[in-house]
Order: structure tokens, then C-alpha cells, then sequence
């Protein structure tokens, strides 16, 4: 699928090039984006991945990610029914799911690759998309948004009367995205077209678990696994985190007030306020959370911390190649015209639903480049007012729905997959609802 996809978008952004005479630009398009894709892509990324893998190794290997997914697991069985329920893959997406749902961007990509990587050792058919991973990037596409911290932002910077407004409207929408999302992925992976092939034996596929030992040393899961290998936390370990936990509250709700902050109260209700401190104060939790829990339980946080991070780098560099030949391609169709061009063709049956002519070249980005998608939204803001309808309508869109072949090419070119079956089509499928419902809901609230 990526295979011709990819082919698609190359030899459609030629021939238009062609025909509007736009060559010059599709090839600076396409060599800035290759330049792009490394110097402003993967290295900031390879900087957050060895960060947060470097956490999550601490939290793996104190078994609190083991516990944090035995809190959902009734849930997570549901959604992955293929994933054992004590497998390392249900901790790194639950994880992933909640920084999605906190606007947590640069933390949400590196525990998604993460939890690509443990999905992987599952996967029967190399190369080949598991309906885990399918479900599991359908959910990051059309994730539950609590707070749609760029939009506000945005909003914000043009003065905006009530950027928060949004809040409610982008919730609405991404419930509806979320359950689109599990829906159609799970259609779509029942259909003949996207049934994943049977091994060449004829047997039943088996998952791939990873080994107990290798040359010797333990697995690098065996703390996770194992939870209690590690030593248990004694009263005053106990004491400790309680008290952390209670001055981040005190943080987290004096912020939400107003107080202790030079700057005023954001604007909204009481729970948006809140909201927005949760936003703001849960990267310093986790930052000082895992490795206090870890150290607690005995593990020697620097050095496992060092090595996540080092597996943070090895993933980072696999990318790239990746990034390189999906940027390239999405400018080079963008520069020649590409979006203008299905915006025509799409332009009549947008209008027949009620979708705003305005937001169709946002509607169009939106799955192809985020950094394209907030000018667009940008400039719809400065054009027709960050307090109108149309604006706070876009806000929404933007909020609520994702970069859908940046994250196919980022997380399925983390392991090496080529096959992706029916995890482009939900993904798609969710961003058309996010953005028909995101009209639909404004115009609710607003009008």
C-alpha cells in the first residue's frame, strides 16, 4: 500500500508540475523537504526519544508500567484482543493513549514507536501490519483530545476573546473520531482485501515472544514481567511518593486557580483551568515521578535510564529514511498543486453536506503536513477573526484530528513495515468524520 501510495503522490506531482508549469517549485518543495525531514524532524525527535525511552525503561523495570496497564486491562483487552493482557505493548500504548489525550505531542510520538516496537515482537508476519497495530495508529489518529493546547494557542496569539472556548467543541469531536476510529478498524480488518496472509505452512501464526535471556544476561523486559524482582517499597518509600503526589496536586490545582502563577488564570471555566494546569505540570511529574519510583524499588536509574535512551537514538535513525521519502513526496504534491487540485474535485460534495468551502484546503493538509495545517489555520484566523465561526470551527478540525501518513511512515517505518492493510483507510476514515464533525458540532455551539 505504501509502496504505491508513495508512487502515486510522485508521479501525480510531476505530471501537475507539468501542467501548471510549477517545476521550479516542486523541486525546491522536494529538496527542502528532505532537508526538512532530517534537520528539523528526526533530530529534535531523536533528542525526545532518547528522553522518553529513557523513561519509560525506569518505569518498565519497576514494573509500573505493568501496573498502570493492569488499571485499564479490562479495557485494553477489549480494544486488542490479539495483545496479551500482561504483555509489555498494553503499558506503552496506555501511556501513549494518555499523553494523546493531554496534548502531550513530543511526548505521545516516542511511547507510540515504543509501543510499536512491543506490538512487533508479537507480530507473526514481519513486515506485515497486525490488526494491534492497525487499531492501535487508527486510535492515535482520532484520539480523545482533553485539551487542544496548539489551537488555544493559536487563538490566543490573535487575541482572541475566549480561546478556550474550543475546549468543549474539539472534546465532542474527538469522541466521535475516537469511536470511528475503533469501528472502522475493526470493518475494515474483517474485509478479504486486508486480511492479513497465512504463514506459508498452513499452520496457525503463533506471536513472536521475545527471548527470556540473551547471551546470558536477562531480557531487557524482565523487569517488567517480573514486577516483584525488584525490591518492594517500604513506608517511608510510601510517605515519599504520597508526598509528591500531593505537591503536584497542590500545583496542579493552585495553577488551575491562578495562584502561584505571575501571568493571570487562563480564561474558561473552572475545568478548563484545570485542564490546562494538568497540561502544564504533567511532563514535570513524569520527569521526577519515574525515577523516583524507580529508585524506590531499587533499580539504578542512570544507568538503565542511559540505556533507553541509547535504544531512544537506534529508533530515531531507523526513521529517517522513512521521513526523507513520505516528506518529499507530501511537498512535492503540495508545491505542484496536488491539494488545490482535489480541492476542485471534492469542492461539490463538500458543499452538499454543509462544509465550508473556506476549510477545505485545511481539511485537505491536515493528513499530509502538520506544519502546512497550522498555517493554513493561522491564516483562516487572521483573515475572517479568531472569535468567528469559521475560526473557532478550524480550531476545532485542527484540534481534533492528526497527521495521519506522517504517523503511518514514523511508527511503521520504526518496524519495518511495509504491508500496512487497512490501517491508511481508518485512519482517513477518522480524520473525515473528526473534520465533518467538528463542523457539525460548531455550528451547534456557536451559532
Amino acid at each position: 500500500m505504501l509502496n504505491s501510495i508513495w508512487l502515486a503522490l510522485l508521479l501525480i506531482a510531476v505530471i501537475l508540475a507539468g501542467i501548471t508549469g510549477r517545476a521550479d517549485a516542486l523541486t525546491s518543495a522536494a529538496l527542502n523537504a528532505a532537508k526538512e525531514a532530517i534537520l528539523n524532524v528526526a533530530l529534535p525527535l531523536a533528542g525526545l526519544m532518547a528522553l522518553w525511552l529513557g523513561l519509560i525503561r525506569l518505569a518498565e523495570q519497576a514494573g509500573l508500567v505493568t501496573l498502570l496497564a493492569g488499571a485499564l486491562r479490562p479495557v485494553l483487552r477489549r480494544l486488542f484482543p490479539d495483545v496479551p493482557p500482561d504483555h509489555p505493548a498494553m503499558g506503552a500504548m496506555l501511556l501513549n493513549i494518555a499523553a494523546n489525550m493531554l496534548g502531550l505531542g513530543n511526548a505521545a510520538t516516542p511511547l507510540g514507536l515504543r509501543a510499536m516496537q512491543e506490538l512487533n515482537r508479537l507480530n507473526p508476519q514481519p513486515g506485515t501490519a497486525t490488526n494491534a497495530m492497525c487499531t492501535f495508529l487508527a486510535i492515535n489518529t482520532g484520539s480523545l483530545q482533553l485539551l487542544p493546547a496548539t489551537a488555544i494557542s493559536v487563538l490566543a496569539a490573535h487575541q482572541a476573546a475566549q480561546p478556550a472556548a474550543i475546549v468543549g467543541s474539539a472534546l465532542l469531536a474527538t469522541a466521535c473520531s475516537a469511536l470511528t476510529a475503533v469501528t472502522a478498524a475493526r470493518l475494515l480488518e474483517r474485509l478479504r482485501w486486508f486480511r492479513a496472509d497465512s504463514p506459508a505452512s498452513g499452520t496457525t501464526a503463533q506471536p513472536r515472544l521475545p527471548p527470556a535471556t540473551s547471551q546470558g544476561s536477562p531480557s531487557r523486559n524482565a523487569g517488567l514481567r517480573n514486577p516483584h524482582a525488584t525490591r518492594p517499597i517500604g513506608l517511608a518509600g510510601r510517605l515519599l511518593l504520597l508526598g509528591y503526589v500531593f505537591f503536584f496536586t497542590a500545583l496542579i490545582v493552585g495553577s488551575g486557580f491562578g495562584a502561584g502563577n505571575a501571568s493571570p488564570a487562563p480564561e474558561g471555566s473552572v475545568v478548563v483551568r484545570l485542564s490546562q494546569a494538568v497540561s502544564q505540570w504533567a511532563v514535570p511529574f513524569l520527569l521526577a515521578g519515574f525515577p523516583l519510583y524507580a529508585a524506590l524499588r531499587g533499580v539504578r536509574v542512570y544507568e538503565e535510564f542511559i540505556r533507553g535512551a541509547r535504544e531512544g537514538l537506534r529508533v530515531a535513525i531507523r526513521i529517517m529514511p522513512y521521513l526523507v521519502a513520505m516528506l518529499v513526496a507530501i511537498g512535492a504534491f503540495r508545491e505542484a498543486g496536488g491539494v488545490a487540485w482535489l480541492g476542485r474535485v471534492l469542492g461539490p460534495v463538500l458543499g452538499w453536506i454543509g462544509f465550508p468551502t473556506e476549510l477545505l484546503p485545511l481539511a485537505l493538509v491536515r493528513p499530509l503536513s502538520g506544519s502546512a495545517a497550522l498555517g493554513v489555520f493561522a491564516d483562516l484566523v487572521r483573515v475572517h477573526g479568531p472569535d468567528s465561526l469559521l475560526a473557532r470551527t478550524a480550531a476545532t478540525m485542527y484540534g481534533s484530528t492528526e497527521t495521519t501518513f506522517y504517523v503511518l511512515a514514523v511508527y511503521f517505518g520504526a518496524v519495518g513495515v511495509h504491508r500496512i492493510r487497512h490501517a491508511l483507510w481508518a485512519g482517513l476514515i477518522t480524520d473525515a468524520v473528526a473534520m465533518i464533525a467538528s463542523v457539525w458540532i460548531c455550528r451547534w455551539l456557536f451559532s
